[in-house]
């Protein structure tokens, strides 16, 4: 962590992270207008910054081999999950990411655990995975829908009123078993405004090229809105721990949306610190006579500046 740029992203996000152990009320805690005093002219240099950095730790990442990062997407509907991933991830080698978005689980999912579908969809080493909502739609659509509990068939003694803190309790258990074994857990709610989402529900019945992305199912669930807030508040207040901390980042300005975001995950990545690997001193000698051999290969008249 000596990179100076280290600590300048730490500093960045610093105020987004949910304190472990705080209790939080979204609308006292969290402005979803905030922009950190920044404007969208000096934002788009500070997103290119962080995707550039991205790059590079990702690169490291995957060379290393030994750890892996997932990242939890959580927002109200239109909070802009699509869109950051596009933006924030734009500059990495798509070989070294994984996308999976989560929707209605299907029977043979209903047949496991709540956990199971999200275990699968784990990154490997040297991996970074992103789940577009996450094993968090668990106590958020579920607790705020009681008859999608009643589908997953658990027996009667595991629905009792102490379902929501149980689970709880085996998400963090489960985030620290996989943070221990390696694999760093980070998890961004985007804070929307109700009223930036009207705006942009309206949008998108008003731009036909947007029309495919309004369904009338959001609208009947912003019905419920002070149902989700209250929900998204107690999962922040016992689900943001040391080992997988929560951040809020502000969503109602796109543009400082994913600023916020590349800075958290560049921020866990150099956390990590992830190195090349050292090929020792037999390799490197094995690598001066494979290169002797190439240069002696090259054709007459040939010129670096030639290449491609």
């Amino acid at each position: 962590m000596a990179d100076e740029r280290a600590r300048s992203i730490a500093q960045f996000v610093e105020p987004l992270r949910v304190r472990p152990g705080s209790r939080v009320r979204l609308d006292r805690d969290f402005d979803p207008r905030y922009k950190g005093g920044l404007n969208k002219r000096d934002g788009a240099e500070l997103l290119r910054t962080g995707v550039s950095l991205l790059a590079e730790y990702q690169d490291r990442l995957a060379a290393q081999d030994t750890y892996g990062v997932l990242l939890c997407l959580q927002a109200i509907d239109a909070g802009g999950k699509d869109g950051t991933i596009r933006h924030v991830m734009s500059g990495v080698n798509p070989q070294g990411v994984r996308v999976s978005s989560f929707k209605v689980p299907s029977a043979e999912e209903l047949d496991h655990d709540y956990l199971w579908r999200y275990a699968r969809r784990l990154p490997a080493r040297g991996e970074i995975a992103i789940f577009n909502r996450s094993h968090y739609e668990e106590v958020l659509v579920v607790r705020v829908h009681p008859d999608h509990l009643v589908r997953q068939k658990l027996p009667p003694e595991s629905c009792g009123p102490d379902v929501w803190e149980r689970r709880y309790r085996e998400i963090n258990r489960w985030e620290q078993y996989l943070t221990d074994n390696g694999f760093k857990v980070v998890k961004i709610f985007l804070n929307l405004s109700k009223e930036e989402q009207r705006a942009r529900f309206l949008q998108r019945i008003d731009r036909p090229e947007k029309n495919w992305k309004f369904s009338a199912a959001d609208v009947r669930e912003r019905a419920h809105w002070d149902d989700y807030q209250l929900a998204f508040s107690a999962m922040l207040s016992a689900t943001s721990t040391k080992w997988a901390p929560w951040y809020v980042v502000p969503a109602d300005r796109k543009w400082f949306a994913r600023i916020c975001a590349a800075s958290v995950l560049a921020h866990t990545l150099m956390e990590i610190d992830p190195q090349y690997p050292d090929v020792g001193e037999e390799a490197r000698k094995a690598l001066l006579v494979t290169r002797r051999e190439l240069v002696r290969e090259a054709p007459a008249g040939y010129r670096k500046e030639n290449r491609g």
